[in-house]
């Protein structure tokens, strides 16, 4: 062997050993429990990060999307955001809206504790839901972790236009409805729990609109803020994801509702302790399937052939 063939097989041995030593660290950072800053989203109308979610995964677990919108949201902020549909928080917001959440960042809330940039992106193909303006609905919401409070719902304004950056300009000033405390039913912790209660949908409304719900919690200063695609158009809660067949919606929402039972949240080590300690609870096994099939990907991306 040459001393060059030689090198090179040292080298990648010594790679392969630095990478399995790290295992530990990406294991704690991938698996570390619902300890989240993670507690809920809208589930009927679905906000963006709750339908890309479940409209996007693959049997294996991993988020891959048809559909361009949420497709553009991946390649933007990346599949944390997608695990974590539920977290999209300001955990100091206290009720705060226009003024504290900045123009064009309403839909990921300006939020730090994951990247959810992509889902701020100004398209006309998100996923959607169909409703019927002047209709009494039930609005539900997931609970991951249950908290009291109230949830403020808003309408864009008439004339919307969704090729642009949303802004506060673009939302009515005054909430539709507003909910304080609602029934929830299911288990918290994972994606079959929901809040749920009955409200009018504005009037007068025709075509595309966002919902935008504002979850004000009233015993932390944490809100939690979500943008749900919808059209007025004489429907009854009808979803439509463009760019993925009935088929492979059907699938997605499959894979989706086998981890949602079991799944605990892909968090990051620095959220781990503190105010949200209390939601390790949530954390279980289930995640790991599909989470180790992702760490398969990457160290493969680093030491290909690695697992061979």
């Amino acid at each position: 062997m040459s001393d060059r063939v030689k090198a090179r097989a040292r080298l990648r041995k010594f790679g392969m050993l630095t990478a399995m030593a790290s295992l530990p660290a990406m294991a704690a950072v991938m698996f570390t429990g619902g300890s989240a800053a993670a507690h809920g989203a809208p589930m009927d109308p679905g906000s963006r990060t709750y339908l890309c979610w479940k409209y996007s995964m693959d049997s294996t677990g991993a988020m891959n999307p048809t559909n361009p919108a949420c497709r553009a949201a991946l390649e933007t902020s990346g599949a944390n955001g997608f695990y974590n549909w539920f977290a999209v928080l300001q955990s100091n917001g206290g009720g705060r809206t226009e003024g504290f959440i900045p123009d064009g960042e309403l839909c990921s809330g300006a939020a730090t504790v994951y990247d959810f940039s992509g889902f701020d992106l100004p398209r006309t193909d998100w996923p959607y839901t169909h409703l019927t303006a002047g209709a009494t609905y039930e609005f539900t919401y997931n609970p991951w972790a249950h908290h009291p409070g109230t949830f403020h719902q808003y309408v864009t304004v008439d004339g919307w236009d969704p090729t642009q950056p949303l802004t506060w300009d673009d939302i009515e000033d005054v909430p539709f409805h507003s909910e304080t405390d609602p029934p929830y039913r299911g288990s918290v912790g994972n994606a079959d729990s929901e809040y749920y209660w009955n409200a009018q949908l504005p009037e007068g409304k025709e075509g595309r609109h966002i919902i935008y719900t504002v979850w004000e919690r009233s015993d932390s200063e944490e809100t939690f803020y979500g943008c749900s695609d919808v059209v007025f158009d004489g429907g009854n809660g009808e979803v439509t994801v463009p760019g993925v067949s009935d088929a492979d919606a059907a699938e997605s929402a499959a894979a989706a509702e086998r981890l949602g039972e079991e799944a605990a949240p892909l968090v990051s080590e620095e959220h781990s302790s503190g105010e949200h300690a209390e939601h390790a609870a949530h954390t279980a096994e289930g995640t790991a399937s599909p989470m180790i099939s992702a760490l398969v990907r990457a160290m493969n991306g680093v030491l290909p052939g690695w697992a061979d």
